[in-house]
């Protein structure tokens, strides 16, 4: 079967990687035709715009995208195109698996954690209020008429939207995923002991959701700061996790931190009818050009989308062949190295290289 897929480069180093994931997912033999679409620093030098919509109707027309890391400046700026893009096509879970590969330095063994993510909501809505702003003053003076609560004048505010239908729709999918990998337990993380009537109302939701799938799926519940504590402490006890958007991305980071860190950790944004597929690393400029960097993230987030296209076959020859030269720990970046100063490290180009041979000597 023939796949046509829009492939966004991004941003730093988000071509290189991104090209490494490409020629690996073409190794496998699959008939795939790329659409090469802009985001980002490169599409606002040339169109003017962060997102032009010829790129997200590009999405929409093929249905699946591969998408480099794209920058995204802190505390100015711009808003995260990567969050524009969700809400933008409603790519409403995030998925991101932490999985261990023998070969990666990291503290822990035989980590298989599921981090599903609700994508549309609570404080990455995006409604905030500017400090000093008329509005804001006016926001401020009504909560403290309605609530009695004080808030001092010269605050900002952020305001946390957690709707049922976006909470039964995250949770419902997650039990959903869990049937399908042959996952065997759920774990809903909120704060709902403080947050009573957002993460409560998730919370209650889950709850509801977890009757329609009682003797099949185990349902547990946690709160997020301990759920933090439990995950660096027992992370073998834990299968799915399902949660609110600010913690899902939190979390997430830390589930990437057991496994060997945000290289190694891929991610998909999943819709009613397309999906976005995207290492979680940052797009890391200073090494731009450099063909030094680590495509195992991106080149995994191919994986997942191989899996989503229904290509398991040529899914499990990738992660295979990638697993074998992870394992091999001789043509890898320096990051993968035992120590990062190692003479014997290779490139972007070149780690992608050993792992096409690979798949083609399978």
């Amino acid at each position: 079967m023939k796949h046509r897929v829009t492939l966004i480069p991004g941003d730093g180093i988000g071509p290189e990687v991104s090209a490494a994931a490409q020629r690996c997912i073409e190794a496998t033999g699959i008939n795939i035709e790329w659409e090469v679409a802009l985001a980002g620093e490169e599409a606002l030098q040339k169109t003017g715009s962060l997102l032009p919509t010829a790129t997200l109707e590009s999405i929409k027309k093929n249905k699946v995208a591969l998408k480099g890391p794209i920058t995204t400046p802190i505390g100015g700026g711009f808003r995260s195109v990567n969050v524009a893009i969700r809400h933008a096509l409603d790519l409403y879970a995030c998925v991101r698996p932490a999985k261990y590969y023998p070969g990666i330095k990291s503290y822990y063994k035989d980590i298989d954690l599921v981090i599903i993510r609700e994508n549309s909501e609570d404080l990455y809505a995006g409604i905030e209020f500017e400090q000093g702003k008329n509005e804001t003053l006016k926001l401020i003076h009504d909560i403290s008429a309605y609530c009695k609560k004080d808030i001092r004048d010269d605050s900002g505010i952020s305001i946390k939207p957690i709707s049922r239908f976006a909470s039964e729709r995250i949770v419902r999918y997650a039990f959903e995923y869990a049937l399908q990998y042959k996952r065997k337990k759920i774990t809903v993380i909120t704060k709902a002991n403080i947050m009573k009537f957002t993460d409560g109302l998730f919370l209650t939701v889950a709850r509801e959701v977890a009757r329609d799938y009682k003797n099949r799926i185990i349902f547990e519940e946690a709160l997020v700061d301990n759920m933090a504590m439990q995950l660096v402490q027992k992370p073998h006890n834990y299968d799915c996790l399902v949660l609110p958007n600010l913690y899902g991305d939190i979390l997430s980071d830390l589930c990437a931190g057991l496994v060997g860190g945000l290289g190694i950790a891929p991610g998909s944004n999943i819709g009613i009818d397309m999906a976005v597929f995207e290492a979680v690393h940052g797009s890391a400029p200073k090494y731009r050009g450099m063909n030094k960097v680590n495509p195992t993230a991106m080149i995994l987030s191919g994986v997942l989308m191989l899996r989503y296209l229904k290509e398991d076959k040529a899914a499990n020859i990738l992660e295979n062949a990638l697993r074998d030269i992870l394992s091999e720990k001789q043509f890898v970046t320096y990051d993968l190295k035992p120590t990062p100063n190692d003479a014997s490290a290779v490139g972007t180009i070149e780690m992608a290289d050993a792992i096409i041979k690979r798949i083609k000597h399978k």
